[in-house]
């Protein structure tokens, strides 16, 4: 099988989720290094003929080119995770994983705006991205505490899913922008557990609880 290429930068987050999970699945791969910050370099014609949205990541595999983070998650899953732990097969446990996907491409937006904001000074008003960094936090810390009166220890299931990789990475680094994770006991419990998981790499700004 080809060998798989990762354009990544070091601090991007999203760019983190993929390699977070190319790690967990023992998957060997290559780094390209972009650079975001200062240099825009996704943004420049060679990196637009990849992905014409200028994001990270961009992953290729063989003739395959992949831009946008969920598709880059759904792909490594489907086509690297065989014992289908990390995208579940169940419809029911499925659609969640889905909901969890879609709700850290859309709800986590603030989050990683706020981020980038604190770090390297991007456009948006730094109060209405905490606000909403803090509204979506709420809604995964209330989902956690209600999973674990039940005993259960992840977003979906009864195992770490995408839902998990793709919602971790915003909490765990919003100490960038000064959230306290005290706020927010269940999310604590669950990043801690989080990071036990086999193949788990962090990045700089992810708290290690003790």
């Amino acid at each position: 099988m080809a060998e798989i290429a990762l354009y990544n930068y070091e601090l991007d987050e999203s760019s983190y989720r993929a390699r977070l999970l190319l790690s967990m699945l023992e998957v060997e791969y290559k780094t390209i290094a972009v650079d975001m910050f200062p240099g825009q370099e996704q943004t420049k014609p060679p990196m637009l003929a990849l992905n014409p949205l200028g994001t990270l990541p961009v992953v290729t595999d063989g003739e395959l080119v992949l831009y946008g983070t969920e598709a880059v998650l759904l792909y490594l899953a489907k086509a690297y995770d065989p014992a289908r732990e990390w995208l579940p097969q169940d419809a029911g446990k499925f659609g969640q994983v889905a909901t969890w996907l879609g709700f850290a491409a859309s709800a986590l937006a603030p989050a990683i705006a706020a981020r980038l904001k604190a770090l390297f000074d991007t456009p948006g008003e730094e109060a209405a991205l905490r606000a909403g960094a803090r509204k979506a936090f709420r809604i995964m810390d209330d989902h956690m505490t209600l999973r674990q009166f039940d005993g259960a220890e992840w977003f979906v299931g009864s195992a770490a899913t995408l839902a998990d990789l793709a919602l971790f990475p915003s909490f765990a680094l919003s100490r960038d922008y000064g959230v306290d994770h005290d706020e927010y006991p269940a999310l604590r419990r669950w990043i801690r557990r989080f990071r036990s998981l086999k193949g788990f790499k962090t990045m700089p700004g992810i708290p290690d609880y003790h």
